[in-house]
C-alpha cells in the first residue's frame, strides 16, 4: 500500500522548494544544477519530486519547448504558515500557547528574540483593541 501523500513538506521538498522560491521559474535541469555538492540530487529524482510538488498544489507548471518550466504557486511565507498550522494541529492541540510555552522551555529562546516577540504580541493586541 503506497504511503499517504504529507499535507507538507518532506525535506526533499523543501530543499527544492527553496531553489525555486530564490531562482524564480525553473526547469528540472536548473533545478538539479542549482543542487550541487552535499545537496547534489540526481536529475530523475528532481524531476519525480517537482511532479509531486505539482500535485500537492506547490507548484504549476507550462513548456518551453521540451522542457516543462516550474513555478511556485505557493510563497515560502504560506509554506511556513501551513506548516506551522500543521504541527499546531498535530503536535500542541491547536494551541499557540502550548507551542509558544515549549520554544520557551527548549532554552532556544534567546534575549533578542524574547523582546521580539513580546513586541510582536504587543502589537498585536494593540491592533486587536483598536479595530
Amino acid at each position: 500500500m503506497p504511503r499517504p501523500k504529507s499535507p507538507t513538506l518532506t525535506d526533499a521538498e523543501l530543499k527544492l522548494m527553496r531553489v525555486i522560491w530564490q531562482r524564480g521559474p525553473s526547469t528540472v535541469a536548473d533545478v538539479t544544477e542549482a543542487l550541487q555538492g552535499p545537496d547534489r540530487v540526481a536529475y530523475s529524482s528532481v524531476q519525480t519530486i517537482l511532479r509531486i510538488l505539482e500535485d500537492k498544489g506547490y507548484l504549476t507548471h507550462h513548456k518551453e519547448g521540451r522542457a516543462f518550466v516550474y513555478t511556485a504557486k505557493v510563497g515560502a511565507g504560506q509554506a511556513r504558515q501551513s506548516a506551522l498550522r500543521y504541527m499546531l494541529d498535530r503536535f500542541f492541540d491547536n494551541s499557540p500557547e502550548l507551542l509558544l510555552m515549549n520554544v520557551i522551555e527548549a532554552d532556544e529562546l534567546t534575549p533578542e528574540n524574547a523582546a521580539k516577540i513580546r513586541e510582536m504580541l504587543d502589537n498585536n493586541l494593540t491592533d486587536e483593541e483598536t479595530s
